[in-house]
């Protein structure tokens, strides 16, 4: 016989060798319990009850709540705060892109810098606006006389229907004589107005302040959203009169005219105006003389 054989077959005695196990009384001897059992059936049962004891853990680590108790493992509330919080991060960051594109956007409109892009007008956003619901708007008994006596007097008006071709009126912010026109050429995007120190600029019509505030360049600036997607824009105030947010009417005094910051030649008025993002010329729609 083999070595090999015979060293398998020791082994395979040893496994299937049966052996008891016995339990005793310590005082009396008397036996308790006794079981009959091998080495395979010991490696089998201890195996038996490994995998057993691992498919638990693993259940219960995958599928219920006792996983938040283990160290590592993040809870249901947890989760949920971290969503939360994602969501509330992704919002704020869109908050922060369109802050920095209103932004710039007022820069440009600042400096007049047109090269890289125009304004876009759904990045202009308008500051505090006045509530409607807040303002009475029912007509006065005087209201209603003149609304009834116009009716009787156009009852038989052949223009009736005529509809007004300018749905926006637009206010002289002062009045003066002009020393430096319109130029897109030469990147002037304004005109200068001449005018006494301290005369009242006013705003061309209603409208949100936007910015009101003083640059370096251009010294006291004040800004104007009106609509129609118009912005009025007007630079070198002796001081400002209204505030970013105000609401401001139709030739409200906004600023006093001066000679401030450091592209100011003398006392003038440097005044822009901007429809949906471009420059327009605005002696085309203001008699500043």
């Amino acid at each position: 016989m083999s070595k090999k054989r015979l060293k398998r077959q020791v082994i395979k005695k040893k496994l299937f060798n049966k052996n008891r196990l016995v339990i005793l009384n310590e005082d009396t001897f008397d036996e308790i319990f006794s079981l009959r059992l091998n080495l395979m059936n010991v490696f089998v049962g201890l195996t038996t009850v490994s995998i057993v004891m691992i498919a638990l853990t693993t259940y219960i680590i995958a599928f219920t709540p006792l996983r938040e108790y283990i160290p590592g493992y993040a809870s249901t509330k947890l989760k949920r705060e971290a969503t939360d919080n994602a969501i509330k991060s992704d919002s704020l960051q869109r908050e922060l892109e369109a802050n920095q594109a209103y932004l710039a956007s007022i820069k440009k409109v600042l400096t007049g810098d047109l090269e890289t892009t125009r304004l876009s007008r759904d990045s202009i956003y308008a500051g505090q606006q006045q509530d409607a619901s807040s303002v009475d708007l029912s007509p006065s008994e005087a209201d209603l006389k003149l609304r009834e006596e116009v009716a009787l007097e156009d009852k038989y008006n052949l223009l009736e229907k005529a509809q007004p071709k300018v749905s926006l009126v637009l206010f002289a912010p002062v009045k003066g004589h002009i020393t430096e026109q319109y130029n897109p050429r030469e990147k002037h995007y304004a005109v200068d107005v001449a005018v006494a120190k301290d005369t009242p600029i006013k705003t061309i019509a209603a409208g949100t302040v936007l910015f009101a505030d003083w640059t370096p360049t251009n010294g006291n600036v004040i800004i104007v959203r009106h609509s129609d997607g118009i912005i009025s824009v007007y630079k070198h105030a002796a001081s400002l009169t209204k505030s970013q947010g105000d609401v401001v009417k139709s030739g409200e005094v906004i600023a006093m005219a001066g000679t401030t910051g450091t592209q100011s030649t003398g006392i003038h008025l440097h005044f822009e105006l901007w429809k949906d993002g471009y420059p327009i010329n605005p002696t085309q729609y203001i008699d500043f003389e």
